[in-house]
């Protein structure tokens, strides 16, 4: 069963006729059309859909990194389209842990550096981030590695380090993209079981987007985009039964 969070009524994502679309010389290009979603404390859920299909724009906006064209999103009861950048920037950074394919750790500074690195924004004195960075660490594994360096470590271990940093504000929700797009098949197992963890564990609420299907199906509801629209949004398993697969 999900952590205390699920417990919660209210959504910490509610987003309805979310449209976008970016201006080119040819005119304005539609990537969103007419996107409604509600996100429930302690869910689980993968987004998929075919390149070009909308998925990444999807998670930008979803992370604050991206603005819609028109409609509306709540994140965590707050209207994202009515706050100044400060106050989405002090929003994201309370509400949301980012998770990349690509890791983003500063190849130069230490894990536990790393880890700490969001809190510096905080505001927290360097003694109280160092000792949130270690915790976080043993949280995925990683405690006896804080004072080593990304490249002393392997992509499986840089990753758990990134979903350390993530965790370290204590945020309501993951978003992870693509999160074990640079790992081999037993170390993808092992970061999804580690979300799953964290998801089931400790009731955090995780939205990924994938373009793997087994990875998927470690989550317990699916999101499908196909041209910008949401053409499936259920249980994984009901998907996967009526071959709603997807590739890249």
């Amino acid at each position: 069963m999900p952590g205390i969070q699920a417990m919660s009524s209210n959504p910490v994502i509610h987003i309805e006729r979310l449209y976008k679309e970016y201006q080119t010389d040819a005119g304005p290009v539609p990537v969103l059309k007419d996107v409604a979603v509600t996100v429930m404390p302690g869910e689980f859920i993968a987004i998929m859909g075919p390149s070009g299909s909308g998925k990444s724009t999807f998670m930008n906006i979803l992370g604050c990194l991206d603005v819609a064209t028109s409609g509306t999103y709540l994140l965590n009861g707050r209207d994202v389209n009515i706050q100044s950048r400060d106050e989405l920037a002090h929003l994201r950074n309370q509400v949301i842990g980012f998770v990349f394919q690509g890791f983003n750790l500063l190849p130069r500074a230490s894990l536990e550096d790393n880890v700490a690195l969001p809190l510096i924004y905080s505001g927290i004195p360097r003694a109280e981030r160092m000792a949130h960075a270690s915790e976080m660490l043993e949280k995925v594994g990683l405690g006896s590695y804080r004072r080593s360096r990304p490249n002393q470590i392997s992509g499986g271990q840089q990753q758990r380090v990134a979903i350390a940093r993530a965790l370290v504000n204590h945020p309501k929700l993951i978003l992870a993209d693509e999160p074990t797009g640079n790992l081999d098949t037993h170390t993808s197992e092992e970061i999804m079981a580690l979300f799953t963890e964290l998801n089931q564990r400790d009731g955090i609420t995780i939205v990924l987007v994938t373009h793997e299907s087994d990875i998927a199906a470690h989550a317990r509801r699916l999101v499908r985009l196909s041209d910008g629209r949401i053409v499936y949004d259920g249980p994984v398993e009901h998907a996967a039964a009526a071959h709603l697969e997807t590739t890249s």
